[in-house]
C-alpha cells in the first residue's frame, strides 16, 4: 500500500537533505513506503535516493497535471510504436564491413583499437562515416548495423 507523506516545505527540505546519509536498508524501506512495491533488483543506492526524493517532492506538490501526464503517455505510446527492438550487434576485430556511397564501395576492417578504411585508421565507425559523407552520421547506422527510426 502506498503512503502519502504530509510534509511542509521545511520538513521536505530537511528530509531530502538527510537522504544521502541513509543506509541501503533504510532507503529500501522508504521506497516500499512511498511506492508500495519492492524496488527493482540491482539498482544502486544513488538511484534509490533520487527516486525517493522525486516521489517525496511529487507527493508534497501534487505531482504532474493530468494534461501533462496524458501528453507524456501519448508521447511514450507513439515512440514505442515507432521503435523496433533490435539485438545488440557485437563486432569482433577482423570483421569487414562494406558500404556503397555514391557509386563507390568502401571496405572497413574492425581493429582492436579502432577501424581501418582505405588503409587509414580511424577511432570509430562514426568517424569513417563522417569522412565518407562529409556530414555527421551514426557509424552503426551508416554501415547498416542499426535501423533508422521512422518519424
Amino acid at each position: 500500500m502506498k503512503h502519502r507523506l504530509s510534509l511542509n516545505t521545511g520538513n521536505l527540505a530537511s528530509e531530502l537533505a538527510g537522504l544521502p546519509a541513509l543506509d541501503r536498508r533504510t532507503l529500501i524501506e522508504k521506497w516500499r513506503m512511498l511506492y508500495g512495491t519492492e524496488p527493482p533488483g540491482g539498482i544502486s543506492n544513488n538511484f534509490l535516493m533520487h527516486a525517493i526524493a522525486y516521489r517525496m517532492q511529487e507527493q508534497a506538490s501534487g505531482g504532474l497535471k493530468p494534461s501533462t501526464r496524458r501528453f507524456l503517455e501519448k508521447a511514450a505510446e507513439n515512440k514505442a510504436a515507432r521503435q523496433q527492438i533490435l539485438p545488440v550487434i557485437s563486432i569482433k576485430p577482423g570483421t569487414r564491413l562494406l558500404r556503397e556511397w555514391h557509386g563507390v564501395t568502401y571496405e572497413v576492417i574492425i581493429m582492436e583499437d579502432g577501424v581501418q578504411c582505405n588503409s587509414k585508421r580511424y577511432r570509430s565507425l562514426s568517424e569513417v562515416a563522417r569522412a565518407i559523407t562529409g556530414t555527421n552520421w551514426s557509424g552503426p547506422l551508416f554501415f547498416g548495423m542499426k535501423k533508422q527510426e521512422v518519424a
